[in-house]
């Protein structure tokens, strides 16, 4: 890579590796990779790890591969050595954070918090090493603050500003009401930042216009360097379209899934999404990507190959390697050989009980008239035979036990 000044030929190599590193898939400003590359030598040369910032609205109990991104991330910085610092939003869940939606969003109790909260680090141990990481709640100090507080923060941002946000602005110009609190919740993320003294903050693609406000709020409350802001991407879902939310369960993998689950919705994401996934998800190193890259391309290899490797990389990250290959064997006798899992769910069912109610008690589907639409798409077998009306009811007739699928992935066995 070729310097872009003198200043910048006084930076060691292996410091511009490392932000070519942290970089990867990325968008990092201001200055990019070489201005990161910057910090981390000065880092260095002061003996003073980074300060690396993330904030947590724990507006969910579960998180998701989507959430791993950004995580994942850190991982990176405190493998260098830097401090990772995670923010717990005590006091800005309680607003809701408005970015990318089209009305207020519901604030959350203490209570809510406070239990998510728990889940989320629970998870996240999963990712990074908690026990080297920071975490603080930021209504230790935002709740703390009084009037004249709140007057001189909200005084370093126009009415203006606030409107450029994208959501802000398409509210603002369809006539769909804004509270004026919700303009306070950039403004309280961004003066996280001055009382955790960060030096990078992380953040969603979404997250854009919060962390670059909190570069604006340090210097005005006086520090000289402030923060770089490093945003990932908003990882698609199995659907290769929406982001991946727990609103839409379907395309979600969470970290909670079980393994055999997590394979199977990898297995069913489209092709374009391999090579993104193999990038954000895993730490394959970018040429091994770009040659799968460049293969994909070609008539001779099978994208389900990769989708293969791609799960049992995941799997191998968050399980083992024993759940990942155990994992691979499960699908390939379920969608090769078109046989049932080695292991279900066993209920004792009462004869003559509807199949809908069944399948949505059990939490199969996320619903009943989701249990109908399965029905009648034909997702739904007892012992491998299709299913189509919605208002069956279970049969044993002289068998002890049947086996149920719904949808493509979920089993469990029937017992009389």
């Amino acid at each position: 890579m070729q310097m872009n000044s003198a200043k910048h030929n006084q930076i060691p190599e292996h410091f511009i590796k490392e932000a070519e590193l942290l970089a990867r898939g990325a968008e990092v400003l201001p200055g990019g990779v070489m201005e990161l590359a910057k910090k981390l030598y000065n880092s260095s040369e002061k003996n003073r790890p980074l300060r690396v910032k993330l904030g947590l609205d724990p507006t969910r109990p579960d998180l998701h591969l989507g959430h791993t991104v950004v995580m994942r991330k850190l991982r990176q910085f405190q493998a260098l050595g830097h401090q990772v610092v995670l923010i717990i939003g005590g006091a800005t869940a309680m607003i809701g954070d408005p970015s990318g939606k089209s009305e207020t969003r519901p604030a959350l109790t203490k209570e809510e918090v406070v239990e998510n909260a728990k889940t989320y680090l629970d998870q996240m141990g999963k990712v990074i090493d908690l026990s080297k990481a920071e975490v603080v709640n930021n209504a230790d100090w935002l709740h703390k603050m009084q009037l004249a507080d709140l007057l001189k923060l909200s005084s370093n941002v126009t009415v203006a500003q606030m409107l450029v946000r994208d959501d802000f602005s398409k509210r603002y110009s369809e006539g769909k009401p804004i509270s004026v609190h919700e303009f306070f919740y950039p403004l309280m993320q961004a003066y996280d930042s001055v009382e955790v003294d960060a030096d990078i903050e992380l953040g969603g693609t979404d997250q854009r216009f919060n962390v670059l406000l909190g570069r604006d709020i340090q210097q005005a409350y006086g520090k000289k360097d402030p923060q770089m802001v490093i945003l990932l991407p908003l990882l698609e879902g199995t659907d290769g379209v929406l982001k991946m939310s727990k609103s839409y369960p379907e395309h979600c993998i969470s970290l909670t899934d079980p393994p055999n689950e997590i394979y199977g919705k990898i297995m069913s994401i489209p092709d374009t999404l391999i090579i993104r996934y193999f990038e954000l998800l895993t730490d394959l190193p970018m040429e091994e990507i770009e040659n799968h890259r460049g293969q994909l391309k070609s008539d001779y290899i099978n994208p389900r190959d990769y989708k293969m490797k791609l799960a049992k990389t995941i799997i191998f990250e968050y399980y083992s390697r024993e759940a990942a290959f155990k994992a691979e064997e499960e699908f390939i006798n379920i969608f090769r050989k078109k046989g049932a899992p080695e292991e279900m769910p066993e209920y004792n069912v009462e004869e003559g009980k509807g199949l809908v109610d069944f399948i949505a008690e059990k939490g199969l589907v996320s619903s009943k008239s989701e249990a109908k639409r399965l029905i009648i798409g034909g997702g739904v077998k007892l012992d491998s035979e299709k299913i189509c009306n919605i208002d069956y009811k279970i049969i044993f007739n002289d068998k002890d036990y049947i086996i149920l699928q719904a949808g493509k992935r979920k089993f469990a066995k029937l017992i009389k």
